[in-house]
Formats: structure tokens, C-alpha cells, sequence
């Protein structure tokens, strides 16, 4: 069991930080069961650029930002407070875990939750950027159903590239793997894509024609283009927030997640790491559910360690 610092006088009972669907989620338990909770809202989610959030019960279509609104109103009834700032440094002391905030002030208090998310590391292609979340996705169970009649090419290669258009097939009739150069593909995937009727294209990529609202082309550097609607692919990911790493917290063998237990706990005791952050299932509704799960199991042990420190 862990062992929770017991302040005599505690301003807060958790810092969350993170504000999207993970946090919020995790504040509406925390709040529920009568504990003071400060949520840090550093800034945009990941899916902000997004016009929808999908597959999410009883919220499929909504926007990402009336979803959050929603989260929020929701909040009011309880002790929550959000901040809108960042919080930059964290250290251990004796009362639990104190914060920096961006602004320069400090909170403190017995229990840490991280909902901090990951940033996604797109190639270098022009127009990708601008597009992404709004023709170029990662999620083909987020945004494959809308793009079941369209044009969809899927770009990577290797191993990654084969798994996402073979999984892409599912939703789209008419479907090309973009390599950008070498496809990378084994003799036995060249022949599952085959029989998909999957197209691979080795032309090495020179950009995306599209507005924010319309994906029309890929163009290649040898002047040809191939018109889509849709662009799938699985970027690199990067943490948001060093805020684990400066805590010990273990992470992923390649890196990129924070390695947590069926609850969320992290290999700091006292720290949970919920979302993105903490595993490749990125979908909007796993993150809350991923939040939900992490308040319950650190109220409770908020309370049975009271018992032992008391």
C-alpha cells in the first residue's frame, strides 16, 4: 500500500495536470468523492485540430472544444479549481509533491496526476501540418467511417506501413500505401496487400494540395499526383510534458510512454499518469476512462493510508 504524506493543513488533495479528456474525467471522480483538486490546463489537447471527436458514447460528432466545455460544466458543483497555466518544475518534499507554475507560484499536495499527453512527430512533409486532424489523421476507428466511399492512401512503409493499410482496408474500398522511397515490405506483405487490391507507391513525396477543409492530392517529386480525401498514417510521439521524467517516473523501452500499472499508478510512488501519455490506445473516450480509473484507485489509497499515517 502507499504511503501518503498527511499535511496538517493541506490546500489541495491532488494536482492534475492536464485538462483535456483524461483530466477532467479524473477531476470529476477526485470532486465526487470530496476531494479539493487543482487542474493545471497548460493549453490545447491533442485533438484541437479536429472538427469532430468520434466514437465517443453519447458525444460522436461533437466538437473536441464542446466536449471539454461540457467537462468543465460539469465540474462546477464540486471543489475543482482550474487554472489555465502551465506548471513547468515538480519535486518531491515532505507535504507530497509541489509544483511550479509558469506563472512562478507553487501548489502542493499529498497526490500527483499527469494527463499531460503526447505531441505528435510528423514527417517533413509540406501541407502535412496544416492538414492534420482535418485530412491527414492517425486514427482510422476515429475518422475511418467518414472516408468509407473516399479516396484513402496510407502513408509509411515497413512493418508500420503494411499494418496500417491493411487495417485501413476495413473502411476504404479504394486504398494506396505511399511509401516515400523504398516500400520496406516483405515478399508475404506484398502479397496480403495484393490481394487486398492495396496499390504501393514508391514515388518519393514531395507534398500535400489541400485546404483546411478539402485534402485533394499527394504530389511527387517526379511531377505526378495521386488524388485522395483522406491520408492515414502513425507519427512518432514525444511527451508533452518533461514533468514525469523530472520525477524518475520509468518509461516505455523506446521512450515515448510513461510506464504505468493497470491503474495508472507510475513507478513513483504517490504519481499516476493517465491519457496518451501513458500507452499507445489513443482514443478520446480511453483517456477518460483511463482518468476514471486512475482517481478511484488514488482516493482509495488516499484514504486507507490516512488510516496508517493517522
Amino acid at each position: 500500500m502507499l504511503k501518503f504524506p498527511r499535511p496538517a493543513q493541506p490546500t489541495y488533495d491532488v494536482l492534475i495536470v492536464g485538462a483535456s479528456n483524461a483530466g477532467l474525467s479524473a477531476a470529476l471522480v477526485l470532486g465526487r468523492a470530496r476531494r479539493r483538486v487543482l487542474v493545471l490546463d497548460g493549453g490545447p489537447p491533442r485533438n484541437a485540430p479536429a472538427f469532430h471527436t468520434h466514437s465517443f458514447f453519447t458525444r460522436d460528432g461533437a466538437a473536441p472544444q464542446e466536449v471539454l466545455r461540457i467537462g468543465r460544466e460539469q465540474l462546477r458543483p464540486y471543489d475543482v479549481e482550474i487554472c489555465a497555466t502551465a506548471a513547468t518544475k515538480v519535486r518531491p518534499t515532505a507535504e507530497g509533491f509541489t509544483l511550479t507554475l509558469a506563472t512562478g507560484a507553487e501548489a502542493t499536495a499529498p497526490a500527483l496526476l499527469l494527463a499531460t499527453g503526447v505531441a505528435d512527430e510528423l514527417p517533413p512533409v509540406p501541407g502535412l501540418a496544416e492538414l492534420w486532424g482535418r485530412g491527414a489523421y492517425h486514427c482510422p476507428y476515429c475518422h475511418g467511417w467518414e472516408n468509407r466511399y473516399n479516396r484513402v492512401a496510407v502513408y509509411g512503409r515497413g512493418e508500420a506501413g503494411y499494418q496500417q493499410a491493411v487495417l485501413l482496408h476495413q473502411w476504404s474500398p479504394e486504398l494506396t500505401l505511399c511509401t516515400d522511397g523504398p516500400a520496406d515490405l516483405t515478399p508475404a506483405q506484398q502479397e496480403h496487400l495484393a490481394r487486398l487490391q492495396v496499390r504501393v507507391l514508391e514515388n518519393p513525396v514531395a507534398a500535400l494540395d489541400g485546404s483546411i477543409r478539402c485534402l485533394r492530392a499527394l504530389e511527387f517529386q517526379d511531377g505526378s499526383r495521386l488524388g485522395i480525401d483522406a491520408l492515414f498514417l502513425r507519427p512518432m510521439q514525444r511527451q508533452r510534458s518533461d514533468l514525469a521524467a523530472q520525477l524518475g517516473c520509468a518509461f516505455s523501452p523506446d521512450g515515448t510512454f510513461v510506464q504505468v500499472t493497470e491503474t495508472g499508478l507510475t513507478s513513483v510512488p504517490g504519481v499516476y499518469a493517465v491519457g496518451d501519455m501513458a500507452g499507445p490506445l489513443q482514443q478520446a473516450l480511453l483517456a477518460a476512462a483511463s482518468g476514471t480509473r486512475a482517481a478511484a484507485a488514488l482516493n482509495n489509497e488516499l484514504i486507507f493510508s490516512s488510516l496508517i499515517t493517522a
